[in-house]
This record gives structure tokens, C-alpha cells and sequence, in this order.
């Protein structure tokens, strides 16, 4: 794993701005996805001006922003299949399927359902599987612009707003929601759910009690960025699986360790304190018209 302290980019139109291949020039210079992205240009955030950031530096590791970058070989839906694969059975993946609650309304898309099916095509099992990037805090386009501009190797930024993984946002706003939403609908089915996420992503849940494979309902599969120096490449890799039934992930993804009451208590003590103490009258702070 390389360390970069004042380079935030680790990949740029899928490669790393180490590898000056005339693939990674070629890549870079026509602003393509090499990541199966559903067009040939890259498309993050515009499409005439996309943010062609596949992952950023962070710790010594290059952490996903994309959820194009799981797509590298499609080894995410060979692991999902496996996970409710029945011998004599075929697989395939059905992206961006609409998901309705028992209202008709709209619980979202799922990112890919994995169907098992048999030698006359009648649907035998299916699952869910959502990929989860990470959100940035900061300003990534100032440094990608910049870079963009002039690629090198050596490419530094230590501009303001330097950015960074927000996991908190990206387990709250999205990670949450999709299990709560489209978990549940699925759990009531009695249907298997998969996640592909980043190990260091997973990392910062909550500790999930976890289960068999026989047993489970939903299975983690966590993937890292591992740098290949011959090549000058990141490849995705399956680095665990984490087995959890629906409840119990839930309930420890959303209900969080609650701190000592007491502490609280010395916290809004000390602001009433400052309060009542910087105002001349308290009274008419409390006056009732």
C-alpha cells in the first residue's frame, strides 16, 4: 500500500497517477470509465464535467468514492451469487430494479438483484446487493482540476478544505436508509441481502453480532483496494465476509452506545451557568407576554 501525505488522489479515471501507461494517458485524456459505469465517459456529478475520482488517499489506504470502482471484474456479483447459489443452478444480475412497499409507493432502486434460475429460465432465488461508496468532506474538484491540468507523478496538494472520508454521512444518509427501507421488504420475503462495502468503511459501524452463513440474512462482503507495484494498478479484493441477521445489524446500526447521563447533565449545567451569568436580567429572558 503506498502512503500519500499531501496527494489526495489515488485513482483518476481508474488508475493511479503513478501509472503513466499510454492505457492510463489514453483513459485520462478522453475521460473514460474503465469500471463498466453505464457510459464510456466517466459521468460522476456532471457528464460534460465529470469528477473522475475513483478513490482518494486517506491513512495510507485508497478509499472508494465511486460505486462504479466495485464493478472491477464483476467479482461482486460472482460473490453475491454465492451466497444463495443452489447446485444446478444459474445466476445472473439485473441492475437498478424498482422496489415498491405494500403502498405501490416507490422504496427505491435496488443497485442489483442476483437471480438464480433454472435450465428452463423459471426463477428459483433471488437477493439484493447494494454497493456503498464513501462520501467526501472537503473539496476534491480543486485538487483533481489541478491535477487534470497537469498530471504528473509527483502531483502534491495542500490546498484549504483537504479531503477526507465522511463515514458518518455515508452510513447515516445512505448505508441506513437502505437497509431500514429495502432490508425490511426484503426480510418479510424471506430473501437474502448482500452489501458490498469497503473493509475500512465497515470498520466504523458498529460492532454487528454476527451469524452462520446458514442462518444469516444479510452478508457483508468487504473489499480493499490492494496496490500491484509491477502494473503500477489497485485491484478490488474480497478481504472478509461478515454473515449478520436483519434485526440484530439493525438494531446496532441504529441504536448507538449511549454515554454516561452525568456527563450530559455537567454540559448543559456549564451553558445554563454561562447563560444566567451573562444576562443582566434573567427574568425578562423568561418574561411571559
Amino acid at each position: 500500500m503506498i502512503a500519500h501525505m499531501d496527494n489526495p488522489l489515488a485513482e483518476v479515471f481508474g488508475f493511479p497517477i503513478e501509472n503513466e501507461s499510454k492505457k492510463a494517458i489514453y483513459y485520462r485524456e478522453n475521460r473514460l470509465c474503465p469500471f463498466y459505469n453505464r457510459y464510456p465517459n466517466c459521468t460522476k456529478h456532471k457528464t460534460d464535467n465529470p469528477l473522475g475520482v475513483c478513490s482518494i488517499n486517506h491513512n495510507g489506504d485508497a478509499i472508494i468514492t465511486c460505486p462504479s470502482r466495485f464493478r472491477e471484474d464483476w467479482i461482486i456479483l460472482k460473490h453475491a451469487a454465492d451466497f444463495i447459489l443452489k447446485d444446478g443452478t444459474r445466476w445472473t444480475a439485473l441492475p437498478e430494479i424498482k422496489l415498491n412497499d405494500g403502498n405501490g409507493s416507490s422504496a427505491g432502486n435496488i443497485d442489483y438483484v442476483i437471480v438464480c434460475y433454472d435450465k428452463d429460465g423459471n426463477i428459483i432465488d433471488f437477493a439484493s446487493l447494494e454497493v456503498q461508496g464513501v462520501y467526501i468532506s472537503g473539496n476534491l474538484r480543486n485538487p483533481f482540476r489541478k491535477y487534470i491540468d497537469s498530471p504528473t507523478v509527483n502531483f502534491k496538494w495542500m490546498g484549504r478544505n483537504y479531503p477526507h472520508p465522511d463515514y458518518l454521512s455515508s452510513s447515516r444518509k445512505r448505508l441506513m436508509p437502505q437497509i431500514l427501507y429495502k432490508g425490511g421488504i426484503f426480510k418479510s420475503w424471506g430473501k437474502k441481502q448482500c452489501v458490498a462495502i469497503q473493509k475500512t468503511f465497515f470498520e466504523t459501524l458498529p460492532q454487528l453480532p454476527k451469524t452462520t452463513k446458514d442462518r444469516a440474512d444479510i452478508a457483508w462482503f468487504l473489499y480493499d483496494l490492494v496496490f500491484d507495484e509491477p502494473t503500477k494498478m489497485y485491484r478490488l479484493q474480497l478481504t472478509d465476509t461478515v454473515y449478520t441477521e436483519f434485526n440484530a445489524a439493525l438494531s446496532s446500526i441504529m441504536y448507538t452506545i449511549p454515554g454516561n447521563v452525568n456527563d450530559f447533565m455537567n454540559i448543559l449545567q456549564t451553558k445554563l451557568d454561562e447563560k444566567l451569568t451573562n444576562t443582566p436580567d434573567t427574568h425578562s429572558v423568561f418574561e411571559i407576554i
